[in-house]
Order: C-alpha cells, then sequence, then structure tokens
C-alpha cells in the first residue's frame, strides 16, 4: 500500500456547512486549516480532494479551491503527479521565518509607539499576565494563543496597511504549524522559553507604554531573533530533526 493510501486522517465535521459556493469554499478553507493546525494532518501527509469532500459532505470543487487557498498560502504544498499535502518546515525555515518576523514586527513596533492606546496597553497587560499563569503543557495551546494575540495586538497598532497584512498572512501559519512539525517543540514548549519570554514581552510593553519608538522596534526584534535561536537550538539537542522529504 503507498504511503498516500495509508493516511486516514480527517478534518472535524461541522454540520452548519453554507449552501452558497463562495461560501462553502471558505467553510472547507476553515476547516482544512483548523485541522492542520490542530495537527489532525501531519506534515508531509497527502490531503486527497474526494477523501476530504465526502469526510465534509460537500463537493470536490470547493475543496479544490480551498486547497489552492493554501498552497498559495504555503500551509499546503503541490507536488506536481502526485497532489497536495501538508507542508512541513526545516531548520533553514525556521531561521528564514524568525527573521522575516523580526524585520517586519520590529518596523511595526516602532510605528506602534505613536498609535497604540491605553485599552491596547491595558490589554497587552491581561495577555502577559495570562501567559506567565499558563505555563504549564496542558496549557500549550492556550499559551500559544495568547502569544500570538499578544504580537496581534502590537503590529495591529502600527496602522501600516501592508505590515499589518503581511504579518497577518505569516502568523495564519506560525507558530502552530511551525512548531508542530518538530518532535521538540510538537507538544511542549521549548528550554527555558518562559524564562526568557516572560520579562522580554514586559519590554516590549513598557517600550510601548512610554511611546519610546526606537526602543520598541530595538526590544522586538531582538526578543523575535532571539526567540528563534533559541528555538534553532532546541531543534539541534538529542535526534530531534525536521521531517525528511521525499526526493
Amino acid at each position: 500500500m503507498c504511503e498516500e493510501e495509508r493516511h486516514t486522517s480527517s478534518p472535524t465535521t461541522n454540520q452548519d456547512n453554507p449552501a452558497t459556493p463562495q461560501l462553502v469554499r471558505d467553510w472547507v478553507e476553515i476547516r482544512l486549516r483548523e485541522a492542520i493546525q490542530d495537527g489532525q494532518f501531519q506534515p508531509g501527509e497527502w490531503l486527497r480532494q474526494q477523501r476530504i469532500a465526502e469526510q465534509l459532505g460537500v463537493s470536490e470543487m470547493p475543496v479544490r479551491e480551498a486547497l489552492k487557498k493554501l498552497a498559495a498560502e504555503g500551509v499546503v504544498e503541490y507536488l506536481p503527479y502526485r497532489g497536495m499535502r501538508v507542508r512541513g518546515y526545516s531548520a533553514d525555515d525556521v531561521a528564514d521565518i524568525y527573521k522575516v518576523r523580526a524585520f517586519m514586527e520590529s518596523m511595526a513596533a516602532r510605528a506602534a509607539a505613536e498609535h497604540i492606546t491605553s485599552e491596547e496597553l491595558a490589554e497587552l497587560k491581561a495577555l502577559a499576565t495570562q501567559m506567565e499563569k499558563h505555563q504549564s503543557p496542558e496549557s500549550l495551546a492556550e499559551h500559544r494563543e495568547l502569544n500570538r494575540r499578544f504580537h496581534e495586538i502590537v503590529f495591529m497598532a502600527s496602522h501600516r496597511t501592508y505590515l499589518v497584512h503581511a504579518l497577518r498572512q505569516l502568523w495564519r501559519v506560525f507558530p502552530s504549524m511551525l512548531w508542530g512539525s518538530f518532535p521538540a517543540t510538537a507538544t511542549e514548549r521549548f528550554s527555558e522559553q518562559d524564562i526568557y519570554d516572560n520579562p522580554e514581552h514586559r519590554a516590549i510593553i513598557r517600550a510601548q507604554e512610554e511611546r519610546n519608538a526606537a526602543q520598541a522596534e530595538q526590544v522586538t526584534r531582538q526578543h523575535i531573533l532571539d526567540a528563534g535561536n533559541r528555538l534553532l537550538a532546541t531543534l539541534r539537542i538529542g535526534t530531534n530533526s525536521a521531517p525528511k522529504k521525499e526526493p
């Protein structure tokens, strides 16, 4: 039996699927994205249109369109004559993604220091406190969602349309899919992450609260670069490595 036939994962179904074609495609896209982010589909796993359509109770057309959109975002990858599969990430991908994040988010943080509201600052503080309270392995998913929201508030406060759009696209696959590609980070936070993340998040808040644009840019960039380096160091320990890709 070939590899493609062995996979039996399926996205969680929802009986409230809409009726119009555009909405059906969007609904299928959401279901597939959630299934991939939640680990129902693993990196390298093949996504067969007919099986997914049957599992979701839709025709193959919206599945095909949803997969094309996910491929354009880099969530899945297309292999000629083979089909679509969930994208896996290499250590080089990790390094590149963190460098891109550091560049764009630090620019956004600088701009945010001029526009961020007292309500947004209060939410950042509340999120930082919640993250500090949710550090157990059982709280991993919640912690990562709190972290995503923390960074989103900062870059949304920049009011820079292109930066916001680009960063929202990047965060659609980060960190859930990226971290899920490696055994060392799929189900737990990487080594000593909280020791560094908590004070660094507080430093980001202070810079924003003081309206110090240069400091906001610097601490945000350093936070993301350091986090990337710590993740790469974790991936090099033991036998943890990126999923192997077929030739």
